[in-house]
């Protein structure tokens, strides 16, 4: 019987360790010009957006923030959002991606190494984020759908031990072997997500994670050189586009998706 060989794969959280911003809330004032909220959300989403910087995304603000997020989706056209993200994503994204970040995103392409971007953010803002990055699964929330809006429920919350979850879900169906596998985070609510791999890597932690870091004995990364994506390199369209498909029965039942993209080199 020919031995199973397992492959190795990077998972990178998305705000604050690929990107300066909440990804979410970058797109507040896409939304407010495509109608989908008003004045009043985009200067509450400004604020939210300085305390989460400022003060790091731990559990209560998070809470916060997903309720106030799935209030003002529910009735969404879902092909609205999806419409406005595609309009607006390399003007909003490419000039907050670290370059940091993407170094280390092309060392494990190079490496041969799959990278998964893991992120609490919705589905539809952080699948073509992770197209445009070149990345080869996603992680993220998913809202419940109705004839085409949002419920205001979410199917999947991609959010502190569920990421774990997710996690293991993937590497099991894609043959990760998460000892040799690496995950990098800013926030304390994912070190269950690190504590999955052989090589966990705190980037511009929040307090309680430097100090969890220091702990475990984990490397501390400082990313601090946000940098327009297109004009750093040419990134080669190497993706095609993400297609949603469930990680295995336990996991899905509970709703969570993955967007996914077969590498040609694996085709």
């Amino acid at each position: 019987m020919t031995p199973v060989v397992l492959r190795s794969a990077a998972f990178f959280d998305l705000d604050k360790t690929i990107i300066a911003k909440s990804s979410t809330l970058a797109f507040s004032r896409s939304f407010y010009q495509g109608g989908l909220i008003n004045r009043r959300s985009v200067l509450r989403s400004g604020y939210a957006q300085f305390v989460y910087l400022a003060g790091g995304a731990d559990h209560g603000k998070i809470e916060r923030m997903r309720r106030y997020l799935s209030e003002q989706a529910t009735g969404w056209h879902v092909q609205t959002v999806k419409d406005i993200v595609a309009e607006t994503l390399h003007h909003i994204v490419d000039p907050l991606v670290y370059d940091e970040a993407v170094s280390l995103i092309e060392e494990h392409h190079a490496a041969g190494r799959d990278v998964v971007i893991v992120s609490t953010s919705g589905a539809e803002v952080v699948e073509p984020i992770g197209e445009m990055l070149g990345a080869d699964r996603v992680i993220a929330t998913v809202m419940v759908q109705n004839e085409g809006r949002y419920t205001g429920e979410i199917g999947f919350y991609a959010y502190g031990v569920n990421k774990a979850t997710a996690i293991q879900q993937l590497a099991e169906d894609e043959g990760y072997d998460l000892a040799s596998s690496y995950a990098y985070s800013d926030s304390v609510t994912d070190v269950p997500m690190l504590e999955l791999v052989g090589h966990p890597y705190a980037v511009n932690p929040d307090k309680a994670l430097r100090k969890a870091a220091i702990e475990q004995d984990w490397p501390v990364l400082d990313f601090v050189k946000p940098v327009e994506l297109r004009k750093r390199v040419p990134f080669e369209n190497r993706r095609g586009t993400l297609a949603a498909v469930a990680l295995g029965a336990g996991v899905a039942a509970a709703g969570v998706v993955v967007a996914t993209s077969r590498r040609s080199r694996r085709a």
